[in-house]
């Protein structure tokens, strides 16, 4: 089990894995990438129910990507900072609470007045299958539900960052 750990302020980020970048193809849980990427994973309202979050944000790692995990019950503009901050090619935002339909828009619009509006985002947890057109809708490029495997997860981090 990972257990965060934060500096003085509490709202550093910890980061899992630092891969180093070298040049040609980069193999991760079976997928060919350009290059590694940097991903954020993040919770945020008040949702203090992390295990999703950090299984995910563990499996990317041991695939391959360098993933940095905010830690819980942080606001949507410390994400974008943080994602802004460390340059990281995606985000993803993990709810369990119901407030999907506030939190994910909200952090769009940070990441935008922040000058990170091209940071992609995804986002899992339990999400009702019928929120997910919305979600779409205001920018989330993909909805992982529980269950989902990580190979799938991994695939379309692939299709949203590389196309």
């Amino acid at each position: 089990m990972i257990k965060p750990y934060y500096s003085l302020n509490n709202l550093s980020p910890i980061c899992f894995s630092k891969v180093e970048v070298g040049g040609g193809s980069h193999i991760l849980g079976g997928v060919s990438f350009t290059k590694i990427p940097r991903v954020l994973i993040a919770k945020c309202g008040l949702d203090g129910h992390d295990r999703g979050a950090k299984y995910i944000a563990k499996a990317l790692r041991d695939a391959g990507m360098e993933v940095i995990y905010t830690g819980v019950r942080q606001s949507t503009e410390d994400v974008a900072q943080t994602a802004i901050q460390e340059d990281v090619d995606i985000v993803g935002l993990s709810l369990l609470s119901g407030a999907h339909k506030t939190l994910f828009p909200k952090l769009i619009e940070a990441l935008k007045e922040k000058g990170g509006g091209d940071i992609p985002v995804f986002g899992g947890g339990v999400i009702p299958a019928e929120d997910i057109p919305f979600l779409i809708s205001v920018g989330v490029k993909a909805i992982f539900t529980p269950g989902t495997k990580v190979q799938d997860v991994i695939l379309e981090i692939k299709k949203i960052l590389e196309g």
